[in-house]
């Protein structure tokens, strides 16, 4: 297989490495709502019956989610959000995607990121359970990651 086919191959197996300034706040095993949406204003005009004229008027970002199990890494996002008790810096930050041997698959530059809400584990119902943590972050669009 070249390594023109290889890159064009879906990632199996891959992980979000998070980083907010200089602080890494480590690997999540799934993230969504990476995305944005323009927003359109509709206007009627009269006399044109035939349509109604669509406007783009400003692009819109969802809050992105990041779960993972729960780890020594969820230290890093207690010390991140309590760090905010002194007042919210919005700060840049970037999503990595990289598969199971380090391979990077996509790179997101994210502009103003804020956290929004931490969920931790609950209490687990037995054993095999696998405790869990969730992050959700809100921010301004996307930046050059200049990869």
């Amino acid at each position: 297989m070249s390594t023109g086919a290889a890159e064009l191959m879906p990632a199996v197996g891959v992980r979000f490495l998070v980083q907010v300034d200089q602080l890494d706040l480590g690997m999540f095993t799934s993230c969504d709502g990476l995305g944005c949406e323009v927003v359109i204003e509709q206007r009627s005009e009269g006399g044109n019956n035939g349509y109604v004229v669509q406007i783009p008027s400003r692009l819109k970002f969802p809050n992105i989610k990041l779960s993972r199990p729960l780890t020594k890494e969820t230290e890093r996002v207690a010390r991140w959000i309590s760090g905010l008790a002194g007042g919210v810096k919005r700060r840049t930050g970037q999503i990595t995607a990289m598969t199971s041997d380090g391979t990077v698959v996509a790179r997101w530059g994210l502009v103003d990121v804020i956290p929004v809400r931490w969920t931790g584990p609950s209490v687990a119902k037995g054993p095999a359970d696998i405790l869990t943590e969730t992050i959700e972050i809100a921010h301004h669009g996307f930046i050059d990651t200049g990869a």
